[in-house]
């Protein structure tokens, strides 16, 4: 009779909570999105508007610059710890890697909550970014641990299909937090809804208890405890010289396209009811999470046909070159930005297919590891940079509630400054491409992928613990 660990329901039941590992912290991440009014909001309100005729918010009194440090700070965080945390994964095990990781997640979301009962304190901006600072150690190196458990358990089944739900769910926390948050906190207040993020990722937290007693249970019925350490390279610095021109060119390019996506999304909310006449913030927070919501509904159908027609670098100069009338709609017209952000979250999903899985192709098998986490490195280190610049733009030392138009304007700006940057280099990335043999833009058949990129791309999951994380945490974060 066949053990329960070789039936079909209990991989899926390692599945739901393996899923569920992440719900909760990609909720977490977007919080202060939704609540930029109240982040920045004044210490104190006497009087129901202020001198200028604009409505006083009452908050933390945090500035712009301040404010976006809480999105620079978690970038830079993972931009380090994701290279590291595949080798100590590899080192330690699977079941450790869970517990660490979620604890962390739980601990630094809980430090941001208390950090919201200091306000008007200097112990405010300490405590809220340390606890960014954790949470970051552990919501990026979490999914590495997410994505290796899928790999073994559909290895050579569903993977594909295991893949694209556990994306979903962490997309799903993201836009549950654009409906769910505002609402949340206009009844019971912001440091409640911060604690209630706090729960959510002791909801994770469970969830790694749970997946890993299943693991480990599993492992026993198949006769593999102890023996399923995967073989994984350690990554070596001289490996980098070992990378390509046409590496590098997509490193960038995925650096220059996600620049003008996370630090615009950061501050989203507050850009719509600054600009348009009549959104609430609850509306302006609805109309924010459009970029996630449409990336939800597209990821797996673009996935299938990127990966059925090929075309990776075409796709990756369109989805830059598709985003440029984005950013100019929302710096000099009065469209209706709901219009903007369902648009960018299309490019998004493109650019997510696109830009990623094209790695493997440009890089020998040996250093995919180091070429996983160098790019996800790149990314976050660009796209805390950018929260800063963004920041700086929206003013240094400037607390009114209401920032100046114009400032806005510069702000989508640089955004399409980013983008610009993003044609160039995939543009040249396409030239190079083509001199070397167009790999990236071969037409495939479907028994092809299957028979190549999809196999290629199994084995990558399933060998490599830094690839495995670095590939989907890139896509998540993508």
């Amino acid at each position: 009779m066949a053990e329960p660990a070789e039936r079909a329901y209990y991989r899926f039941v390692v599945l739901f909570f393996n899923c569920m590992l992440t719900f909760g912290s990609y909720f977490c991440f977007d919080i202060p999105s939704v609540l930029q009014q109240q982040f920045q909001g004044n210490l104190t309100c006497v009087n129901s508007t202020l001198g200028n005729g604009t409505e006083c918010v009452e908050g933390l009194g945090m500035t712009p610059q301040e404010y976006n440090l809480l999105y620079a700070i978690y970038a830079w965080t993972n931009a380090v710890v994701v290279i590291m945390a595949g080798f100590l994964i590899d080192k330690l095990g699977n079941r450790f890697g869970v517990f660490l990781f979620s604890f962390l997640c739980v601990l630094g979301s809980s430090i941001f909550a208390l950090g919201s009962h200091f306000k008007g304190s200097p112990y405010l901006l300490p405590l809220m970014l340390t606890g960014r600072l954790l949470f970051g150690s552990g919501n990026g190196s979490l999914t590495i641990v997410q994505n290796r458990i899928t790999a073994f358990w559909f290895r050579g089944k569903e993977l594909a299909l295991a893949f694209g739900l556990t994306l979903a769910f962490s997309r799903l926390g993201s836009v549950l937090n654009f409906f769910l948050t505002q609402r949340f906190e206009a009844q019971y207040g912001m440091q409640w809804t911060l604690w209630g993020g706090t729960l959510l990722c002791v909801l994770g937290f469970l969830s790694a208890i749970t997946v890993s007693v299943l693991d480990k249970v599993g492992m026993k019925q198949l006769g593999l405890d102890g023996a399923i350490q995967e073989e994984s390279r350690k990554v070596r610095v001289q490996d980098v010289r070992l990378l390509s021109l046409r590496y590098w060119l997509l490193v960038f390019t995925i650096m220059f396209f996600y620049n003008g996506i996370f630090p615009f999304i950061a501050d989203a909310s507050k850009f719509i009811q600054d600009k348009y006449e009549g959104y609430s913030q609850k509306q302006a927070a609805y109309i924010a999470g459009a970029v996630y919501d449409s990336s939800l509904v597209l990821s797996a159908a673009v996935g299938i046909l990127i990966d059925y027609v090929g075309l990776r670098g075409v796709f990756a100069v369109l989805c830059a070159v598709c985003t440029l009338p984005v950013f100019g709609l929302l710096a000099f017209t009065f469209v209706p930005p709901l219009i903007s952000t369902i648009w960018l979250g299309i490019t998004y999903s493109f650019a997510a297919a696109s830009m990623w899985p094209s790695i493997p192709l440009v890089v020998p098998r040996s250093t995919l590891g180091t070429a996983m986490g160098l790019a996800t490195s790149v990314q976050m280190i660009g796209i805390g940079l950018c929260n800063l610049i963004v920041g700086e733009i929206l003013g240094e030392k400037n607390s009114d509630v209401k920032i100046p138009l114009w400032r806005w304007q510069r702000m989508m700006i640089f955004m399409l400054a980013n983008t610009i940057g993003c044609i160039i280099t995939s543009t040249v990335l396409n030239i190079i491409d083509r001199r070397e043999g167009g790999t990236l833009n071969k037409m495939t058949k479907r028994s092809a992928v299957q028979d190549s990129e999809v196999q290629t791309d199994r084995e990558a999951l399933i060998t490599s613990e830094e690839e495995t994380g670095e590939r989907d945490n890139s896509n998540i974060n993508t």
